[in-house]
């Protein structure tokens, strides 16, 4: 059997088909062509076969001098300011040693040394030590010089802690306005003192016994009966201790009538 599948027969097969050739697309033209090639005649034609165009010698009495091109500086010229011209005259010399203005009768030497007496001394500036080898650094930037005491409004309360005040004072009346509602509608209860008191001791009560259990466990917990006995008296445990601090933390305790 020939490995090679044969089309299906066809009755339309047998007629013959004309070969059809696709036309290729135009070739494609720069339209730089023709300037290209005059670029390249005008650049390599005239030296393509005889080597690089015939060029005029140098004369013997041009040869390179030396330092003939490092860059000279220009020949000098007398200076003179732009506004020469509109200048002032000079001052006229002053011939007289002791004339008006002049400081030839001041006694600069007894003049410095009064100004000195007279000077207050130069506090110096405070500074701390902060290695044994004495590195001295400013003091005011070192957080002990007590800056802050002569603020205005040192020792006032700041804004934003009034305000939240004020705002845990308005939740707390809201929350004291619901209470008494609920409280007059009968759905809730105030626990009594004697209550509150049964209740903890209660609690305290649930607690040892079942710290009692806890200590009483085996170190060894190699059974899953073992672990999952220890498991359940720590959570036990933990949430009496949860209860215990609610009703240690809160005077008044209100239930749910319903």
């Amino acid at each position: 059997m020939s490995s090679t599948v044969c089309p299906p027969e066809s009755i339309y097969n047998l007629i013959p088909r004309e070969e059809v050739k696709d036309d290729k697309p135009p070739r494609y033209m720069s339209k730089f062509r023709e300037q290209t090639k005059l670029e390249r005649q005008a650049n390599k034609a005239a030296s393509r076969t005889m080597g690089p165009a015939k060029v005029e010698a140098p004369a013997p009495e041009k040869f390179l001098l030396k330092h003939s091109k490092e860059p000279r500086l220009p020949d000098k010229k007398p200076f003179s300011y732009p506004d020469n011209t509109a200048r002032k005259a000079p001052l006229p010399v002053n011939t007289d040693p002791a004339g008006a203005g002049s400081s030839a009768r001041k006694d600069f030497v007894k003049t410095n040394a009064m100004e000195t007496i007279a000077a207050t001394a130069r506090r110096p500036q405070p500074v701390y030590a902060d290695t044994k080898t004495g590195h001295k650094n400013l003091l005011e930037n070192s957080g002990l010089v007590p800056k802050y005491l002569k603020k205005k409004d040192f020792g006032q309360t700041p804004d934003y802690i009034l305000q939240r005040r004020e705002e845990a004072r308005r939740a707390q009346q809201q929350f004291d306005r619901y209470v008494a509602e609920h409280v007059e509608q009968g759905s809730m209860k105030q626990l009594s003192r004697e209550e509150k008191d049964a209740i903890l001791q209660g609690l305290k009560q649930k607690w040892a016994e079942l710290n009692h259990q806890y200590q009483g466990l085996s170190v060894v917990t190699d059974t899953a009966p073992k672990k999952n006995r220890k498991e359940r008296l720590e959570q036990e445990m933990k949430q009496l201790e949860k209860d215990i601090a609610v009703m240690e933390r809160h005077k008044t305790i209100y239930i749910s009538s319903s």
